[in-house]
């Protein structure tokens, strides 16, 4: 019998008021798909695959993350492939130092859980569109907005997501219900959760971590 799976990654969550104004951003561009605003997030580590029964171990693992609250800035639109023919077009963050530090982290407490991540290295960014085949130019859109400040926030947790892939292609859609564990460093043994209806987009499956 196959086990029950689960598909996660860790990331962040980005502030309403900082994806309205990347939302803005959107144009009518040949090939792309869009994120919604409930999928617009910076992932930290991504797991792929996960026996269900691994996820309490997953969450303690990341329990024990030190986290040091610090201010990121969403700054500047980019891409991945040429702007002609792009591949993805993204947000930037700064700094990226703290970000990759705390990448990291997680990255080893996942791997000494005998956990397989990825090996290719890690820019974090925010992905805000992706293309099918025969992508249109986003020049005009690195023209406009490549040098704009969308806001910044105090990364002050780290989530792990769960997501659901559509059989129509790589899109996440939530579950109906999210769920999380919030840890509260003031009390170490106490957790709380909490359940969330939700409408589209990412769900917050398993644990809310604060430093």
């Amino acid at each position: 019998m196959n086990k029950p799976m689960r598909r996660l990654f860790f990331g962040l969550e980005i502030p309403a008021q900082i994806k309205a104004r990347l939302l803005k951003a959107r144009a009518e561009v040949p090939g792309a798909k869009w994120q919604s605003a409930e999928q617009i997030h910076i992932t930290l580590l991504f797991l792929g695959d996960v026996e269900e029964e691994r996820l309490s171990a997953v969450c303690e693992a990341a329990r024990h993350v030190p986290l040091a609250a610090f201010e990121l800035s969403v700054t500047c639109l980019g891409c991945f492939g040429q702007p002609c023919a792009p591949r993805n077009l993204w947000a930037g963050v700064q700094p990226v130092a703290p970000v990759a530090s705390l990448h990291s982290v997680i990255k080893g407490q996942m791997e000494n859980l005998g956990l397989t991540t990825e090996s290719r290295a890690f820019r974090p960014h925010i992905t805000l569109a992706r293309f099918k085949r025969r992508p249109g130019s986003v020049q005009s859109l690195l023209a406009e907005y490549g040098e704009t400040a969308f806001g910044s926030f105090q990364v002050v947790q780290f989530v792990l997501f769960e997501s659901e892939q559509r059989s129509g292609g790589p899109d996440y859609r939530t579950s109906h219900f999210a769920m999380w564990y919030r840890y509260l460093p003031k009390h170490p043994d106490r957790w709380t959760i909490s359940n969330t209806a939700t409408n589209g987009g990412l769900s917050i499956l398993a644990a809310t971590i604060y430093g």
